[in-house]
């Protein structure tokens, strides 16, 4: 974290997330020195409103720091522009964000081969299947799947990259502290054992309708391309692959069925010029001479058909309340938790041999990580790995001290 961060922050509160801010910051130079000149000289430098230097002046230098004791106490990293940890693919942003609050490890963050994968939350079987199974077969090859940590496409997309024990980083549309989606909340907490959960905004920010859009152009900018999976000409997953036109990325879809409105924007964007994808090498074959060293395209050559897919979600629609077809988006939103007395074989069958050896070393009440590795017997990666996977699944939680437990 940079000597200043409190800087970089009172201008985010000031201005808002996504505001754009490289004509001030090259009149300026820094928050700091913005800070330091006060109200009459930002006047007289003619970029700001009237409502803008308003929020300037009322913007007090110690909320700021106040967003940096919670992030103290959360144990949430803070990456501003001036630390050398900061995307050089963000800096080059018009709106760049002037602070990023990581869950996780922010290094993941430096990582040069970024891939964005999105679509609709309301994904049919085969958007579900192709975004893990795509993104398992990207992370497996040497990328980092990068996406928006929601249901549907993002959260197969996440677990794929998981599953094969790659690296993920999710973009929220809300604070890291903010309790949105708890349905995700177990996934959300793999993600951060297996790269990042990140936020432009402050730990306690709602989410809205105004924060996805916002969010959306992180997805696109902190990658090298966009691959979008099933999405309507309605789709957000659209909004996040014009802002990759205008960023300079490149963008991908994965060629959808013509009979249904639901792959009417992937389908659009091939027309448009998008580049079809059927496996992971269609889109790391684009960065082969610049990235040869950190891909391993032996792996990104073979079938998707040949990946197993897995079923993580299945357990928890089996439980879900039975409603009608009207309905089913909002139950899925809202579906209860498996209760602790479930059965390991017959929720997640699909679990590896060593995640229920695992499972079966936890207890509802917390056990020390040294204790599992002990009762299990196993090497620490091989475990660190299957609670990982037990996380996806929602059945189990870490907890304060290297601690895990059974949900």
């Amino acid at each position: 974290m940079s000597n200043t961060p409190e800087y970089w922050i009172w201008l985010q509160t000031a201005l808002g997330a996504g505001a754009r801010t490289d004509e001030i910051l090259a009149y300026f130079e820094s928050p700091e020195e913005l800070y330091k000149a006060g109200f009459n000289e930002w006047r007289l430098s003619g970029l700001f409103t009237e409502k803008r230097l308003a929020a300037l002046q009322k913007t007090s230098l110690n909320s700021a720091i106040g967003v940096i004791d919670e992030c103290c106490r959360k144990g949430y990293e803070i990456v501003t522009p001036d630390d050398a940890g900061y995307p050089s693919n963000l800096k080059n942003l018009i709106d760049m964000p002037l602070a990023l609050y990581v869950s996780g490890d922010a290094s993941v963050l430096q990582k040069r081969v970024c891939i964005g994968i999105v679509g609709t939350r309301n994904a049919s079987s085969y958007g579900e299947q192709t975004a893990q199974k795509l993104s398992y077969q990207l992370a497996s090859s040497g990328a980092v799947i990068v996406s928006g940590g929601a249901l549907g496409v993002d959260s197969e997309a996440h677990a794929g990259a998981m599953l094969a024990d790659g690296k993920t980083i999710a973009f929220l549309g809300c604070g890291l502290s903010f309790d949105y989606l708890k349905e995700n909340s177990g996934l959300r907490r793999a993600i951060a054992r297996h790269g990042a959960v990140v936020s432009e905004f402050q730990p306690n920010a709602p989410a809205s309708r105004t924060t996805f859009p916002i969010r959306n152009r992180l997805i696109s900018g902190v990658s090298l391309g966009v691959v979008v999976i099933e999405a309507g000409v309605k789709s957000g997953s659209l909004v996040t692959a014009k802002k990759a036109y205008e960023q300079g990325r490149d963008v991908f879809a994965v060629p959808g069925n013509v009979t249904l409105t639901s792959f009417d924007g992937t389908n659009h964007l091939i027309r448009n010029g998008a580049k079809p994808v059927f496996s992971a090498m269609d889109v790391l074959c684009e960065y082969e001479n610049e990235y040869a060293e950190e891909i391993c395209f032996d792996k990104a050559e073979s079938s998707l058909s040949g990946i197993k897919y897995v079923d993580f979600r299945n357990y928890k629609k089996q439980k879900a309340p039975q409603k009608s077809e009207e309905n089913i988006n909002t139950i899925s939103e809202k579906t209860q938790p498996v209760e602790k007395s479930v059965c390991i074989d017959d929720v997640a069958a699909d679990l590896s041999d060593n995640a229920k050896i695992v499972y079966g070393a936890l207890d509802t009440e917390p056990v020390y990580f040294d204790d599992i590795v002990r009762k299990t017997k196993l090497n620490m990666n091989i475990v660190l790995s299957s609670l990982s996977e037990l996380e996806i699944f929602g059945l189990a939680e870490s907890v304060s001290g290297k601690r895990y437990k059974k949900i």
